[in-house]
């Protein structure tokens, strides 16, 4: 499949000895991305007020929404994760995002949805997708954009 936009989210937990970060992108044709959110809009109104959070649902939400995620045509998952030490969040975003890059090219992804932060969060992100653009072949297009996350139901 040659996609080239993927849409992508995190998740991090931390325990008082170790932990672990992990970004997931999902892969979907433009030629189906309306029906896609859409289909996220619908099961958001059914089970949150504004952003679809995992962490807030209950096993019978998640498994209803793990099937509406799975029902999306032409979906590629790629998730990255890391061990990440306390206090290391960021290192081990950078992390996962240089490694995702890597991966979301060979599907011919050229450019990357995440949810905004902080400015100066959102250009390390930047930084990080630059970097990791350095070891893709010359003249590889790959970007990032940050959008607010209860704005893009994709996200």
């Amino acid at each position: 499949m040659r996609a080239s936009t993927a849409w992508a989210d995190e998740s991090f937990q931390e325990h008082d000895t170790t932990g672990f970060y992990i970004i997931a992108a999902v892969i979907i044709p433009a030629s189906a991305q309306e029906s896609a959110r859409a289909e996220m809009l619908q099961a958001q109104a059914r089970h949150a007020p504004a952003k679809l959070h995992w962490v807030a649902r209950d096993d019978k939400e998640r498994l209803e929404l793990a099937y509406t995620v799975a029902g999306i045509d032409g979906l590629h998952v790629v998730a990255v994760g890391s061990p990440v030490h306390q206090r290391r969040q960021e290192r081990a975003r950078a992390y996962c995002l240089h490694q995702l890059v890597l991966e979301l090219h060979g599907f011919g992804v050229e450019q990357l949805f995440m949810e905004a932060r902080q400015p100066t969060l959102n250009t390390r992100d930047v930084t990080t997708v630059q970097h990791a653009r350095y070891t893709l072949p010359k003249g590889t297009r790959f970007r990032i954009n940050h959008l607010p996350g209860a704005g893009e139901a994709l996200l």
